[in-house]
């Protein structure tokens, strides 16, 4: 049992590394393709970030259900509703955080739910987010999984999958119901959430981690339960590992083919999607426990990615939260052509004056501050796990 677990670990803490490397690049302008998502339609290695956590957050589920099922259904309820309650308080946290922001006069100000931006525009505290996604996944898939068990779940898995593409394509925009502009979810978060409180990197009002592509999202976590308990089911032997290697190949087969008529895309969280992302998933945790648990290669390598995967929420949130503390403390840098005061802060002066200068090739740089804050998150986490110090929600 410790074996497997160590190859969640090992599984889980390699997807927040890379969750680490991806949300850390020095410069968002120089980025190699594999670090950056997708525009719109496709897959990236950064892509499968996402996906492969909440296949891992499945995968543990399998685990720990026995021990729910036989503390009985009141038990089970208050564990999981409270866990995915602080999940999400968590995430909302992070999105408020540090609760104050320097306003147009350089000021310390309270950050408001909602205040007017430089060019009058109305901005707010976004609702959703990455925890805010995993703490509804948990949730919904907690909740099929012990009322309706396997059987159940696997059809309310399909159901969820095809429901999800029927809204997409009868409740879309006609002309491309699989666009930004015609995905039928824009409108049910703009009406629910309200624009000002959706995620803008898109440059307009757009959550990726919105409420209706939250639907196939969950299914993701039912699937990494099934491997779990299927894991737990047959046993550590060449026969189950060939099994998950010919589901894995059929999952992402199913999803390529299912990309023809409903295009993978991680933005809307297609069915195909979800599909693709864990037929890799279970490729690349089939080639973890073909490793670990067989030809026991651990070493330095998987000493490396487990610390993550021991400490992965609570690492994750300090990754988003320091960055935003460190920020507050800034000076001035220069003073621009116009006369106005540049202000620079602790990370963003290590990149420009250290890991921007080490070559021509600006994407260099970027890419090794991601790899110097990937070591410094390793540093605290490796330290936690000495001390045997565990985060748990």
């Amino acid at each position: 049992m410790e074996k497997r677990f160590y190859s969640l670990d090992v599984f889980r803490g390699a997807t927040v590394a890379l969750m680490i490397l991806v949300n850390n690049p020095g410069s968002w302008s120089n980025l190699y393709a594999p670090l950056a998502h997708a525009p719109w339609h496709g897959c990236t290695p950064t892509d499968l970030v996402f996906p492969f956590f909440l296949f891992a957050v499945g995968n543990a589920l399998s685990f720990v259900m026995p021990r729910l099922e036989t503390a009985g259904t009141a038990a089970f309820l208050k564990k999981v509703f409270t866990r995915s309650a602080l999940i999400f308080l968590i995430g909302f946290f992070l999105n408020w955080s540090p609760f104050i922001r320097y306003d147009e006069n350089d000021r310390l100000v309270f950050k408001a739910w909602e205040y007017a931006g430089s060019n009058g525009s109305i901005i707010g505290i976004r609702i959703f987010g990455v925890l805010q996604r995993i703490a509804c996944c948990y949730l919904f898939a907690s909740l099929i999984i012990y009322f309706f068990k396997i059987r159940g779940a696997f059809v309310t898995a399909f159901v969820l999958l095809m429901t999800y593409w029927m809204l997409c394509l009868f409740l879309g925009h006609p002309a491309d119901p699989y666009s930004m502009n015609g995905y039928f979810g824009v409108g049910v978060d703009k009406a629910i959430l309200g624009e000002s409180h959706m995620y803008h990197g898109e440059g307009v009002a757009f959550d990726p981690e919105g409420i209706t592509s939250t639907l196939p999202a969950i299914v993701q976590v039912i699937f990494g339960y099934f491997v779990g308990f299927y894991i737990q089911q047959k046993g550590k032997n060449l026969d189950m590992l060939a099994h998950l290697l010919i589901a894995g190949c059929i999952l992402i087969f199913t999803g390529y083919a299912w990309d023809m008529l409903f295009p993978i895309n991680k933005k809307i969280w297609t069915s195909s999607y979800v599909l693709y992302t864990t037929g890799l998933a279970i490729m690349v945790l089939s080639l973890c426990i073909f490793l670990i648990e067989f030809k026991e290669a651990k070493g330095a390598w998987s000493r490396f990615f487990d610390v993550f995967g021991k400490n992965a929420l609570f690492i994750f949130f300090l990754s988003g939260f320091l960055p935003r503390i460190i920020a507050l403390f800034r000076w001035v840098d220069h003073i621009d052509d116009e006369g106005r005061k540049v202000y620079t802060s602790a990370l963003p002066w290590f990149y420009q004056h250290v890991c921007k200068p080490v070559s021509d090739n600006l994407k260099n740089g970027s890419l090794l501050y991601a790899i110097c804050m990937i070591a410094f998150y390793w540093v605290i986490v490796y330290l936690m796990d000495k001390k045997k110090i565990y985060i748990k929600v």
